[in-house]
């Protein structure tokens, strides 16, 4: 049950982390992260954080 929670929570960092990233950047207008560099910068570290998960978990769930 672990190995979901932690492929979940991954996955969930991923998608956040890109949208974070994309607005920061100014691709996505409209919201107060639009243009702000803090937030492109969150999001690349969340990213990069997400991704590690999702390998940790994948990585676990393929041992006996």
């Amino acid at each position: 049950m672990k190995d979901w929670l932690a492929l979940t929570l991954g996955l969930l960092a991923v998608v956040l982390g890109a949208v974070w990233t994309v607005q920061g950047l100014g691709y996505v207008s409209g919201s107060l992260m639009s243009d702000q560099p803090v937030w492109a910068v969150a999001g690349a570290v969340l990213l990069v954080v997400g991704l590690g998960v999702l390998w940790f978990a994948l990585r676990a769930r393929r041992r006996p």
